[in-house]
């Protein structure tokens, strides 16, 4: 899985509908589409998750 690392990824990812999963650590914490981006935290699949303390991949 390709990590998103830059804010350039999570709008594209947005845009474009794309999965991407959530992880603290190795651990799956969640996963699904973008919905908000904020300067802290991403919204995914009706959850959001603070930017520090998490990885996001793309799911695909």
């Amino acid at each position: 899985m390709k990590p998103l690392t830059a804010d350039i990824h999570f709008y594209t990812a947005m845009l474009d509908q794309k999965p991407v999963a959530v992880f603290i650590g190795d651990e799956l914490v969640g996963c699904g589409r973008i919905e908000e981006i904020t300067e802290n935290s991403i919204k995914v699949g009706g959850a959001r998750y603070l930017r520090q303390s998490c990885t996001f991949k793309f799911a695909d």
